[in-house]
């Protein structure tokens, strides 16, 4: 069975009729989406890319509920640096912030949990955070606190599921907020209008960017007075790459910057770690609409510098999925997708989600990029 452009919803019942009828299941994927059922790649190269999602039983076959699991095939690179035979040949590597350049643990993330519970009175656990980033579709950080509140705001009125149902269900309808909203659809009508008056977007952010700039900077960047006086969790940001990284890749490579944070709290951050990167090899909130993991500011940035093979390493998987959207779309260009594994994903779990999201290489953090690319 080979199916093209097959829609999330599709998928499970494709693969259950492969099973009945003890047939290969073979698709491709709608626009950017990754699929929600186990599957192996075909091959990096293919465009579109074939995902394998069942092999008939027999001579040369495999089931589906035995293939091996995506990186054993479709990864070959999926290993830590100083493991590889040989480097990785780019002429360009684009690097993420947060959670490459600088650890945000205890700012970006912790404004997101302060907030809701601010904003809602109910906290949510540290690791919803990571929950609802594996989802996809959050790589603004405004967008996920509006999307956590809207979980706790929706089993307060009565949705039956937990962190891991919601943001799997999330996953499964594409990722992003309107597939959270989509998911609390599920509610009866009067139950989802309570939620909509609770639901305080601007109260949110408010509380967020009060949080993160501090007094300071907020009356500073964003005018008015703050909702909350703080000192500011940007200055809670340990940097992560060591200067002689940023020295090395910067004499081999034409380096870019494609991140999630608005162009002013890009810039802060830089500055925090040396990096002085000109403003037609960047990418912020400010500078396009889609988002990752759409591939259109990479490849923006790969003409730009007119570039052959790109890298790009970031903390989420997103950043992998953006590479491999970008490796589909260009097709004069080789895009390879790294993750680091300094943000939320880390160690053997970290590495093992990276590869089913078709990662290229994973690094224990960016410095490793030293040995690996060449």
């Amino acid at each position: 069975m080979y199916a093209r452009n097959l829609p999330a919803e599709l998928q499970s019942p494709t693969v259950a009729l492969a099973e009945r009828l003890d047939a290969a299941c073979l698709f491709t994927t709608l626009g950017f989406e990754e699929p929600v059922v186990e599957v192996q790649r075909r091959s990096a190269a293919s465009r579109p890319v074939v995902y394998v999602a069942r092999r008939p039983a027999g001579p040369g076959g495999t089931r589906g509920d035995e293939m091996e699991p995506a990186t054993a095939t479709a990864n070959p690179n999926v290993h830590s640096a100083a493991s590889r035979g040989s480097g990785m040949q780019v002429d360009a590597v684009v690097l993420d912030i947060d959670g490459v350049l600088v650890d945000v643990g205890d700012s970006y993330r912790r404004a997101i949990l302060e907030s809701v519970d601010r904003v809602c009175g109910k906290p949510i656990d540290p690791a919803a955070v990571q929950a609802f980033k594996n989802a996809g579709g959050f790589n603004n950080d405004w967008e996920l606190t509006d999307a956590a509140a809207l979980f706790v705001l929706a089993r307060r009125e009565g949705l039956r599921m937990d962190i891991d149902e919601f943001t799997d269900r999330v996953r499964e309808l594409g990722g992003g907020l309107d597939a959270a909203k989509e998911v609390v659809g599920d509610l009866p009508r009067v139950a989802q209008a309570r939620v909509r008056d609770q639901w305080d977007r601007d109260a949110l952010r408010e509380t967020f960017q009060a949080l993160y700039l501090g007094s300071e900077l907020y009356r500073e960047l964003e005018g008015g007075e703050p909702l909350i006086e703080t000192d500011g969790y940007i200055h809670d940001e340990p940097t992560l790459v060591d200067p002689e990284t940023i020295t090395d890749l910067t004499a081999r490579f034409d380096v870019g910057v494609l991140t999630g944070r608005p162009a002013v709290e890009a810039d802060i951050a830089l500055e925090r770690v040396g990096f002085d990167v000109p403003d037609d090899r960047r990418f912020t909130m400010d500078d396009w609409e889609e988002g990752k993991p759409h591939p259109r500011a990479l490849v923006e940035l790969a003409e730009r510098v007119d570039a052959d093979r790109v890298a790009f390493a970031g903390d989420t998987l997103d950043d992998v999925r953006t590479a491999r959207n970008a490796d589909e779309t260009d097709a004069t260009r080789v895009y390879y997708g790294i993750g680091v594994l300094t943000g939320g994903l880390t160690g053997e779990a970290g590495r093992e989600k990276f590869a089913a999201s078709g990662a290229d290489a994973v690094v224990e953090d960016v410095n490793e990029l030293v040995e690996l690319l060449e």
